[in-house]
């Protein structure tokens, strides 16, 4: 994943699209703070009027006129109060949308991504900025053009209200704003930088949570809690430490505004009571003129302070466009055909296969045809290849060089889910989603009924097992059906196989980490699952593949041996050696 640092304006350049949907909303939250901001500067003028009034001509200033003005402004609160309303609730809701979109958005593009992604990235940090990360867009996305908008009309009106009022005055104060937001924007850059590395480490914690629930079995096993706590403990700390940067450079940048904040005051004291006395400025216009900078400041501080909520959501929306931004490198060539009416040849032309991260070379020159419902299983050293060989059929990953055809169509140049619907897999670990024995098996099938779900079922010999759970098919299983032994979860999975029902099967290693009573029982029902489809088998087990229509032997990234099982001996090469190591081991 790409880690480089990424500017504040390209950030926002990738954010901004995201309001094209809620342009309206957005609109009409700016029409309600323009209102609220006119609201607010009106009272400055009022007390302005009445005390100028006050002191020069008090017997101008009648009750009616007084009476007039309080019911005005009053009147002006009421329209505040609604504005205010529609911002704090439709514009957090637009704020959400957003949010909700962009968690979709990211979800959709790691469905995109193939396993080397995955395979070089932590599952609780991907979580992390899917979930947590996106937390602060929602007020990040609604206050962001707000509180701009409003602190450029403040900015604005106040200093020509001010101007107005004393021109010397207002070019003093205005000339220590910029040097106030350099000063801050200081702080704010490594608030920014404090921010990310809390995002990044909440991610290291989530996945030390999530390996650690995962394999508490292994820790209890091992009575290793003691170790599991100490390493927790000292991530817990570091995060802890990363807050503590963090808050030191809140802490600095929110005393950097407050001190400005004097600054400016003592300024407007001095300043102004010596033009008052040498009659440079009215009292009510002194009045007036200490309430509009206090509004002006109230609106500096405002944005200063919302940059510690500005600098939340722009690391959120860096940890996303970094999701965003992770090359999709198995995808639909452009002119893609769907793969109809599937027979099941499979043929490898001169394919290698190297990984990007490391280019250890895997695979190296296969050259190999399989034709319709021939069964062909795939033995071999660890590490020569065969998951690999495999894993290239659904395109899992794509061949270095070479390719690969099925029913003589390039997989490079038909669609990925064409494809797949007619590739079945079954593994040695099998995965079950948290929920119920039927929805684990429909998985295989969304549209099916529930008795084409109950006859996949049966053909896969699990129909037995599962009306005797306490629910049947409707018993719930638990987290990667952990409430289930592992014969069952095989079967159930097969029986997802079955309902999906495609023309070429893979098979790596089902049975291997079965007992001999739930391999007898998985065998059978795979038996049944090859029949009339091309099937590549995985196995350690030679006794599992004896009845294959071809053996390969893969070792050193090619193919070293073919045939049948009684070929093979006659031959007395690599595997014969295996065959005799397996006898003697029992396998």
């Amino acid at each position: 994943m790409e880690q480089r640092k990424r500017k504040t304006w390209e950030l926002i350049k990738r954010f901004a699209p995201y309001y094209k949907r809620y342009l309206n909303v957005m609109a009409m939250d700016l029409f309600c703070a323009s209102l609220t901001t006119i609201c607010e500067m009106v009272l400055p003028l009022i007390l302005r009027y009445i005390t100028n009034q006050g002191i020069q001509n008090l017997a101008a200033l009648t009750a009616k006129t007084i009476w007039s003005i309080g019911i005005l402004y009053f009147g002006l609160r009421i329209i505040d109060g609604i504005a205010s309303f529609y911002m704090a609730y439709t514009g957090h809701i637009m704020g959400a949308r957003i949010e909700t979109d962009m968690r979709q958005d990211a979800f959709e593009h790691l469905q995109k991504l193939s396993d080397s992604y995955f395979n070089n990235t932590k599952v609780g940090q991907l979580m992390s900025r899917i979930t947590n990360d996106l937390f602060d867009v929602t007020e990040f996305a609604h206050h962001c053009p707000e509180e701009f908008f409003i602190g450029f009309i403040k900015a604005v009106v106040s200093f020509i209200i001010l101007a107005r009022i004393n021109l010397l005055l207002t070019v003093i104060i205005f000339v220590l704003v910029p040097v106030m937001v350099i000063s801050c924007t200081y702080f704010n850059l490594r608030m920014r930088a404090a921010f990310k590395k809390q995002r990044v480490h909440i991610g290291e914690l989530n996945a030390r949570i999530e390996d650690n629930l995962l394999g508490n079995r292994v820790v209890r096993a091992f009575a290793n809690q003691d170790v599991e706590i100490e390493k927790f403990k000292q991530d817990n700390h570091k995060f802890l430490d990363i807050k503590k940067e963090t808050y030191r450079y809140m802490a600095a940048f929110q005393d950097t505004v407050r001190m400005f904040d004097g600054l400016m005051y003592a300024v407007v004291i001095v300043a102004g009571g010596l033009f008052m006395m040498r009659g440079l400025i009215d009292p009510g216009d002194l009045v007036a003129y200490t309430l509009y900078v206090t509004t002006l400041l109230t609106t500096i501080r405002r944005i200063i302070e919302f940059a510690e909520q500005f600098q939340r959501g722009m690391t959120g929306i860096e940890r996303f466009v970094e999701i965003m931004d992770s090359e999709i490198d198995i995808f639909d060539e452009e002119g893609a055909i769907p793969l109809e009416d599937v027979k099941g040849s499979i043929e490898f032309q001169n394919v290698s296969f190297a990984y990007e991260d490391d280019h250890t070379k895997v695979l190296e020159g296969i050259d190999l045809t399989i034709r319709p419902g021939e069964r062909v299983a795939l033995v071999g050293p660890s590490g020569g290849g065969k998951t690999t060989m495999c894993n290239l059929i659904p395109r899992f990953y794509d061949t270095t060089t070479g390719k690969i055809l099925v029913d003589g169509q390039d997989i490079r140049y038909v669609t990925l889910e064409s494809l797949r619907l007619n590739i079945g897999v079954v593994q040695q670990d099998v995965y079950l989603f948290s929920g119920t024995v039927y929805e684990n098996i429909l998985y295989g099938r969304p549209k099916a009924t529930r008795e084409e779900v109950m006859e996949a079922a049966r053909m896969a010999g699990a129909h037995e097992f599962i009306s005797q759970l306490k629910d049947g098919y409707d018993t719930y299983i638990g987290e990667r059906g952990v409430k289930l032994s592992g014969g069952q979860k095989q079967r159930i999975s097969i029986a997802r196989v079955f309902l999906k029902n495609p023309a070429i099967l893979i098979l790596d290693e089902a049975t291997s980490a079965l007992d001999n009573e739930s391999e007898h029982l998985v065998n059978q029902s795979l038996e049944r699952l090859a029949q009339g489809r091309t099937t590549m088998t995985i196995a350690h087990r030679l006794s599992t593949i004896q009845g294959a229509d071809r053996i390969l032997v893969l070792a050193g990234n090619r193919i070293v041996e073919e045939g049948n099982h009684a070929r093979l001996l006659e031959q007395k090469g690599m595997y014969y050696e295996l065959y005799r190591m397996a006898n003697s081991n029992g396998l």
